[in-house]
């Protein structure tokens, strides 16, 4: 007898909560495949003007969220997508468990979220986490890559190996600042106060500053700048390497347009002083002197490459590219984020997705099916072997 629970079967109504710069065509892609779906935003009218500016007028119903009246709707089965940022989450899906919804998002797994999972997993709900680009697109453009590698050298041959993970969003013509504002302003300006831990010449090396660990990185034959962010290591068990390959370099970071570093110079003095409020103030003023603007076009580059060398001339090697630009109908980083995370909420109307935690498409298979489905949704990528 199995111990897994009975999956709580999806009753094909979908709540996507919050309207913001991520919510693009995948909201779409969704009111063609649910039976239902429910916009929830700041004021009913707000989530009408979002739906009519993605041409969805009369394909999803606005609603006014509070916590208490999603409370009040919510039913067995139905899947509450979650645009809000990370630290919503947790109360969102302690609903969803009391109400037994599934539950998706694009973010990272806090440990608030993580808190609550045993309890979604025992009421057979799915919590599905990091289904958007970065993470998301990138958990399966590494997944593919490690699979294809694993098949080429073997688990238990020894090697070394080199991944590199670096996504960034960027303006499709470059400006003197290098960089435009298409989301919080603050959280841009503190997720380089954070340091980062990752693999680097076969160390274990932390940067208590990123930015002063960027180097030059090349893409396709065009020079961006690349540096750490986060905590790398955890993602080598999460990728499932060979405990028999060692990393000489392994490092999930961001990638900036060339001239970058330099051109942000007078922002890490700042930083550097770490005057909260001043920080805060400084974020509103960069925001405002280099906006996105209705007339911009955004562009959204992510790419994973992966190198094994395993001795007497046997090496692998194979890289992932994604580039793509914003159009009038959405921006490139609306659709990178949406899209993926629609087909994670396709995969759980169709009872395809196990109960528990699951982050994107987590085997070589599982990545490559997300692949190809999203490359029939309209998102690009280009897979390079043996270079």
């Amino acid at each position: 007898m199995s111990d897994l629970p009975d999956l709580q079967a999806a009753s094909g109504t979908v709540h996507w909560i919050g309207a913001g710069l991520s919510t693009g065509s995948g909201l779409a892609a969704l009111c063609d495949s649910a039976d239902r779906v429910r916009l929830w935003h700041r004021t009913e009218e707000r989530a009408a003007r979002a739906l009519a500016g993605l041409g969805l007028t009369g394909e999803a119903e606005p609603r006014a969220f509070t916590l208490p009246s999603l409370d009040d709707e919510l039913a067995p089965g139905d899947v509450v997508v979650s645009m809000l940022p990370a630290s919503e989450h947790a109360g969102l899906l302690a609903v969803c468990v009391r109400r037994r919804a599934h539950f998706a998002c694009s973010s990272y797994v806090s440990p608030a979220v993580l808190d609550e999972v045993p309890a979604a997993a025992r009421a057979g709900l799915v919590v599905l986490t990091e289904a958007g680009l970065d993470p998301g697109i990138d958990h399966l453009f590494a997944h593919s890559l490690i699979g294809r590698a694993r098949a080429a050298i073997g688990d238990g041959t020894p090697a070394t190996y080199h991944l590199t993970s670096y996504c960034g969003g960027v303006p499709a013509v470059p400006n003197d600042f290098r960089y435009r504002f298409s989301w919080a302003p603050a959280g841009v300006l503190n997720a380089l106060r954070s340091p980062a831990r990752y693999m680097e010449d076969g160390a274990d090396t932390t940067a208590e500053r990123p930015w002063e660990a960027t180097r030059p990185h090349d893409v396709d034959g065009e020079s961006f700048e690349a540096y750490p962010n986060r905590d790398s290591l955890p993602f080598i068990e999460q990728y499932d390497l060979p405990p028999a390959w060692t990393p000489h370099t392994f490092v999930r970071g961001t990638l900036r347009l060339a001239g970058w570093q330099r051109a942000w110079t007078s922002v890490f003095e700042e930083l550097k002083r770490g005057d909260d409020a001043r920080i805060a103030a400084l974020a509103q003023e960069l925001a405002a002197a280099h906006p996105t603007t209705e007339a911009d076009r955004d562009r959204v580059v992510l790419a994973v490459t992966l190198r094994v060398d395993a001795g007497a001339g046997r090496t692998w090697s194979g890289s992932y590219l994604l580039d793509q630009v914003g159009d009038a109908e959405e921006s490139a980083m609306a659709r990178c984020v949406s899209r993926p995370l629609a087909l994670g909420v396709r995969h759980i109307l169709n009872g395809s997705l196990p109960p528990g935690l699951n982050r994107a498409a987590g085997t070589p298979t599982r990545s490559q099916e997300w692949l190809d489905e999203l490359a029939a949704d309209g998102v690009d990528f280009s897979l390079r072997l043996g270079q």
